[in-house]
């Protein structure tokens, strides 16, 4: 192996049960895994680009990869110490302390099946910079033998992080709300993935308060499946039927109808795929357009944005979820899970489903990411940096080597190595 060498797979593990919500029906995974080996430490990153929120794909963040100067990146890698580098990374973020500008490389191109809102879609390449700055993450967690939560900025108040967390439950459509409640819990914080059908819907929210009370907060997301015309009688309709919070009801950045909806309705408000930059967080405060956010670091683009935007949400009085992508694979798993370590007072945390959608030898991390679901609690992820290597599983899915300053395509021999 040479000196800097990195090699990316993408993985689509094939999920034992499906995921179904408004936006998307998921029976694989989708993920980019990039591995940066510098002068023998190996860091590891993930993203898990969705064209319904970013506009990124699989494909176009592969292309946009291409265009980065990985020469450029590993002699900043090199040169830094690497608490020096780290201090650089928190204060002035991915892209200036590395000395690149992936806007040009990571814009999502028609071509490259981005979505309708084109290149100048907001976070058009957050995904990109989420996947090499969790690999350059895990990589400084090695070299400084350093867990991922001690690699972003302390809390506010800057108390000790918890032991365990307790982590939410997703009822989606493809598993009916009687099996959900016997086999899912216990319950901490419950979401629903929205049907097509709001008697279904609001059926569905009662018989989960009817069984869990009226403590259990309980949120309906909509997937922006929802229209102006039809907002605030849903949500009337499943405010009498106990729920807390609505989650993206509407499509995009509807800032007027979603101000409407709040104050029409009295109903709560998360927005996901509406706040992918700290931008969009501010336009939809000042449009008094939410109540919360959803953070989640592939989205968000990296977990020192998503760090920013927490921070930026509790200056605004917004209360925020640490939220997933839907079958991460590896190092993603474990960035949101130091994030949410390093958030004690969010309002939830998601802590997917990796053990339930890949329970077999295909999983291409260890350890495996876990959650005690005797209790549906987290424990940090151990460390150093993500605390996670690839398996042999993973080698199948290599699509990319960098060395000598170039892109090759992975051969068939490399693979079954």
């Amino acid at each position: 192996m040479s000196e800097a060498e990195a090699r990316l797979y993408r993985v689509a593990l094939p999920m034992r049960i499906g995921f179904d919500h408004p936006a998307a029906r998921r029976s694989t995974s989708d993920s980019l895994v990039l591995s940066l080996t510098v002068d023998g430490v190996t860091g590891l990153g993930e993203c898990a680009p969705r064209s319904y929120v970013t506009g990124e794909t699989t494909a176009s963040v592969t292309e946009a990869l291409r265009r980065v100067p990985m020469d450029r990146l590993f002699a900043r890698l090199r040169e830094a110490a690497p608490q020096e580098l780290l201090a650089r990374l928190r204060e002035d973020g991915f892209e200036a302390a590395l000395g690149l500008d992936l806007t040009g490389a990571g814009a999502a191109r028609p071509e490259d099946g981005a979505g309708p809102e084109g290149p100048e879609r907001p976070g058009a390449h957050n995904n990109l910079v989420c996947l090499l700055e969790t690999a350059v993450l895990d990589l400084l967690g090695h070299r400084l033998s350093a867990p991922a939560a001690e690699l972003l900025p302390a809390t506010a108040s800057g108390a000790a992080g918890p032991a365990t967390l307790p982590v939410s439950q997703v009822l989606d459509l493809s598993i009916e709300v009687e099996e959900f409640l016997d086999t899912r819990g216990p319950f901490h914080f419950v979401k629903v993935k929205a049907s097509e059908d709001i008697d279904r819907d609001a059926r569905t929210v009662t018989a989960i308060r009817d069984r869990l009370g009226p403590k259990i907060p309980v949120m309906v997301d909509a997937n922006m499946s929802w229209t102006p015309a039809t907002a605030v009688p849903y949500a009337r309709r499943l405010r009498d039927a106990g729920v807390d919070l609505v989650e993206e009801p509407l499509p995009r950045r509807s800032w007027e109808a979603l101000r409407t909806l709040r104050r029409a309705s009295g109903i709560r408000v998360m927005l996901d795929e509406s706040v992918c930059t700290l931008a969009d967080a501010r336009a939809a405060v000042a449009a008094e357009a939410c109540d919360a956010v959803n953070v989640r670091v592939a989205k968000n683009g990296g977990l020192l944005n998503a760090a920013r935007l927490v921070a930026y949400a509790r200056s605004a009085g917004l209360a925020f979820q640490i939220g997933v992508q839907v079958a991460e694979t590896g190092p993603l798993i474990n960035a949101g899970r130091a994030l949410a370590f390093r958030s004690p007072d969010a309002l939830t945390v998601e802590a997917g489903q990796s053990d339930r959608f890949f329970p077999g030898p295909e999983m291409i991390v260890s350890p495996r990411p876990l959650v005690d679901r005797r209790a549906n609690t987290l424990a940090p992820p151990p460390g150093p940096g993500f605390g996670m290597r690839l398996t042999p599983a993973a080698a199948r899915w290599a699509v990319l080597t960098w060395a000598h300053g170039h892109w090759y395509p992975t051969t068939p021999e490399e693979n079954s190595r």
